[in-house]
């Protein structure tokens, strides 16, 4: 009965066994680093591409650095903030104006966004594999994902790191003693008032998830927690709330406005781009700038998963004993959360004109409900468990059910776990020297198996281990997790096959970069200090030259456009050699051409691969 066990003085030292990274852990870190190296190599591969948006940003970061000037809104609107400016006016001011720069922070937040989602999956109860799962399906990079999360246009790559911020600090505040929550409340208040101001897009999420924490905390917060919440979020929104102060500007209106403008579109074109397109793009299923048919079957399931979801997190809630702080049902409370936030964001984007008029582009709006993902997926995961499971989930299994065997018994307990002590299992090992120990056997090897999982801190009762180890699943969950296990290949296949699409693109749009250099490289040539060019050319070109070419903004008939900074309009209509650029084969080219000529007053005409400089001929 007792062979293999070996008692040893008490004062014996063991060695140490180096810690290892468990395996699913070390599959999550290679998996994440391939994703933020993926995205690294498009940045040096100039993709995804630039534009005239994302330039106005490296402008704010521009003056930011020289003092010029500290702007709060992105440059000719009231609404969404500059906080990707001040975090770029560093890198601009040691290195000068270039679209890197401006997307190392942008990259660092994904980065972090990987980090954060993988410390949420575990905290709301995921085991590693999972959150392996969820790591791997957010390193998939397609067209419009890479676009929101690398892109410094103005709001979205700051998103998704700051929503699952928030996730994890309620799940934090509705678990820790309230002698710790004073600094977590403050750092819940200061990103949502952060957010608040750098885009309202966010807000479902800091609804949801505040309701959550006004229902379980809501004494607390009638206290010094309220009062710090409030003022970490007033100082968050501060910029948002002095301007408005100081101008008289809404940004609830202006964000309103921003919608979608000119002639409402129609229902049915809102819920086909929300309902049909959105999900697709937004989640990364899609090729660059479209969705072929095949790829739209994400349409189908998303709704159904978001219902699937929210009601086992509802069941959930509703079936688990024990107080408001209990980890099953927080864990259950902040999954219903984020999946009501990722409802919201939906929602609103389909009554919203953009879906209708521009659902390509405008899909960009769905790009937080990549924060309820780990969420949305634990269905899934839960239902093809049994099909995925650790290799060795068996063996730990047996351990376990053997603990809970001794519990019950009313044979001696170190004689038991004397027999369980002959696997080399690590489990096993510890539970060899519970044997010669005086203390009590049934709290040691309880100990035991909380030290197993890190995560569990109760031992599972005989009847619910014999259920999960003891018999095979029927026929029925054999079935589901045949179909869930399909939906996760679906998932993780098409979003590889559109990640495969936009690496292809990558020297294409590296071609097109070097065609922009050229460009500018030419007016430097040429001594040309204004232009004036259509609204993707102007800023463009302006940041790309750190400001020695200023550029007003022109329409296809010649006449003034939309400059997002008046002052550079001024500066050109000043200048009567001001030249004219122009994309080749563009319709602006296509007018310009018109007046290019021998005499005085005309144009003349230097090509650049891919752009046309028009000079005024004197």
């Amino acid at each position: 009965m007792t062979a293999g066990v070996r008692e040893e003085p008490r004062e014996a030292v063991r060695p140490r066994t180096p810690r290892r990274l468990p395996l699913p852990t070390l599959l999550a870190l290679l998996v994440g680093f391939a994703g933020v190296g993926y995205r690294l190599a498009l940045l040096f591969a100039d993709a995804p591409p630039t534009n005239s948006d994302e330039a106005t940003m490296g402008l704010a970061a521009m003056h930011i650095a020289r003092g010029d000037g500290f702007p709060v809104w992105f440059y000719g609107q009231a609404y969404m903030g500059t906080l990707e400016a001040y975090l770029a006016a560093p890198l601009v001011a040691l290195a000068g104006p270039s679209v890197l720069v401006l997307r190392v922070p942008t990259l660092a937040l994904y980065a972090l966004f990987l980090l954060l989602s993988w410390r949420l999956t575990r905290r709301l109860g995921g085991d590693r594999w999972y959150a392996l799962l969820v790591v791997a399906v957010l390193a998939l990079g397609a067209d419009r994902v890479v676009k929101n999360q690398l892109i410094a246009g103005g709001g979205y790559p700051e998103l998704n790191p700051a929503g699952t911020a928030l996730a994890l600090l309620t799940v934090g505040l509705c678990v820790t003693g309230a002698g710790a929550r004073l600094p977590r409340w403050a750092a819940w208040g200061l990103i949502s008032g952060v957010l608040l101001w750098v885009d309202p897009l966010i807000l479902p999420y800091v609804l949801t998830l505040g309701a959550l924490l006004v229902a379980r905390r809501w004494r607390e917060l009638a206290g010094r927690a309220g009062v710090v919440l409030a003022g970490a979020l007033l100082l968050g929104a501060a910029p948002m709330l002095m301007d408005s102060i100081q101008h008289g500007r809404n940004p609830v209106t202006a964000v309103l406005a921003a919608g979608g403008t000119g002639t409402p579109a129609d229902w049915a074109d809102r819920l086909h781009g929300a309902l049909v397109l959105g999900p697709p793009l937004a989640m990364g299923f899609c090729s660059p700038g479209r969705c072929a048919t095949w790829q739209l079957w994400w349409a189908v399931v998303f709704p159904v998963l978001l219902v699937l979801a929210a009601f086992t997190a509802w069941h959930t809630l509703r079936r688990t004993s024990g107080g408001q702080g209990s980890p099953e049902r927080v864990q259950a409370g902040v999954r219903l959360a984020l999946l009501g936030g990722a409802a919201g964001v939906l929602g609103a984007y389909a009554v919203s004109n953009a879906a209708g008029q521009t659902p390509i582009e405008s899909s960009r709006y769905l790009s937080c409900l990549a924060v309820a993902v780990p969420a949305l997926l634990w269905p899934l995961w839960q239902a093809a468990r049994p099909l995925v499971a650790h290799p060795f989930a068996a063996r730990r299994l047996t351990a376990r059910r053997q603990l809970a065997e001794v519990a019950v018994s009313d044979r001696p307990a170190e004689g038991q776990l004397a027999e369980v002590a002959a696997s080399d299992r690590p489990a096993e090992r510890q539970l060899a020297e519970v044997a010669p120990s005086d203390r009590p056997a049934e709290r040691q090897f309880a100990e035991v198996a909380a030290s197993e999982e890190g995560g569990y801190r109760h031992l599972p009762e005989v009847e619910s281990i014999k259920a999960a180890g003891g018999r095979p699943a029927g026929r029925r969950a054999r079935m589901a997790a045949v179909g869930a296990l399909a939906v996760i290949a679906g998932v993780l296949g098409t979003g590889v096959a559109a990640t495969v699409d936009v690496a292809r693109t990558a020297p294409g749009v590296h071609a097109e970069a070097d065609r922009h250099r050229s460009l500018v490289d030419t007016l430097g040539a040429l001594d040309v200090r204004n232009v004036r060019g259509g609204y993707w050319t102007c800023n463009r070109l302006t940041y790309a030259t750190g400001e020695n070419v200023l550029c007003a903004v022109v329409d296809d008939d010649l006449t003034p456009g939309f400059d997002r900074l008046p002052a550079y309009r001024r500066e050109v209509s000043a200048d009567p050699d001001a030249a004219w650029v122009a994309p080749a084969g563009s319709p602006l080219a296509a007018r310009l051409d018109e007046r290019v000529g021998a005499e005085s007053g005309t144009l003349d005409v230097v090509t650049v691969a891919g752009w046309r400089i028009y000079l005024p001929r004197r």
